[in-house]
């Protein structure tokens, strides 16, 4: 069976944290309830078929508590930006296969990205396993590679851990411009990241790989989107984000490799902001 793929190319404040997870309710967003799609998410989450290495990580990456967050349902149009290695693809993929549509961007060629896997790599993560990820849709996203998915398609829009590349790189403002293209009126832009120094100011090339909350915010403004509200739930005060090696120092890369190994184990993933933003509309 093929994959369903498609390859396209084209030509400071800091922000209060407004809310907090309890239960299957958002402290600050109108209440929503628990559904059958929150069954269905849990279901995802707890497959056999997930690398154990990425469920390792749950710990840390809370990905049920981030994707209610943003307000997942199973019958969305999601566009992930740049999988990585596969982590929320192996949660993403099967819960939206049913009656979803999910598009991957991966990397285009020859332009600057991050250092993941190459998306031949994740190509064949795909087609290893059909029953999974056969109605993914892969298309190509990097400067000036900014066709994620058809003009006003997406209901959501995810990227996780990028945003600081894509400001290293020089066209973060582009990048922003492109998702709030691809989202439909009232769509919905989730952000993780890095989150920097409040009373530090921002290197706009994000070198050490943390990017200020109040500075994603208003680059997400300045793009067009209205800001909804910001979550904890990945939140780590152990992270003091003045590293010798950046953010990377910290697990799941640490660079230094064996060197105060258990000090960067001890303090765990970095601080992480996450941020829901919407573009505005019905």
């Amino acid at each position: 069976m093929k994959i369903k793929a498609q390859f396209v190319n084209s030509k400071a404040g800091f922000v209060p944290f407004a809310l907090a997870m309890t239960g299957c309710f958002l402290a600050a967003l109108p209440l929503v309830p628990c559904s059958a799609a929150d069954s269905a998410l849990n279901a995802a989450i707890s497959s056999p078929r997930r690398s154990a290495v990425f469920v390792q990580r749950d710990a840390a990456r809370h990905p049920r508590e981030e994707l209610e967050f943003f307000g997942l349902r199973p019958d969305m149009t999601v566009v992930e930006i740049y999988p990585g290695g596969g982590y929320w693809t192996e949660i993403l993929a099967p819960y939206l296969r049913a009656a979803g549509t999910y598009y991957v961007a991966v990397p285009a060629p020859k332009v600057p990205a991050p250092a993941t896997p190459e998306p031949d790599k994740f190509r064949a993560k795909l087609e290893a396993d059909p029953q999974v990820f056969g109605k993914v849709v892969v298309t190509q996203f990097g400067k000036d590679h900014y066709a994620i998915a058809p003009e006003a398609s997406a209901d959501l829009i995810l990227t996780f851990r990028n945003l600081h590349n894509w400001m290293h790189a020089g066209y973060a403002p582009d990048a922003l411009q492109a998702f709030y293209r691809a989202l439909k009126p009232g769509g919905i832009l989730g952000i993780e990241d890095h989150r920097g120094r409040a009373d530090a100011p921002q290197d706009p090339k994000a070198d050490n790989g943390y990017v200020r909350q109040d500075y994603a915010v208003e680059l997400a403004r300045q793009a067009g989107f209205e800001f909804v509200g910001a979550s904890e739930i990945n939140a780590n005060p152990r992270d003091t984000k003045d590293w010798p090696k950046g953010v990377w120092t910290l697990p799941p890369t640490l660079t230094l490799k064996d060197q105060d190994r258990d000090k960067y184990l001890a303090i765990g993933e970095a601080d992480n902001f996450v941020l829901k933003f919407r573009k505005p509309g019905p």
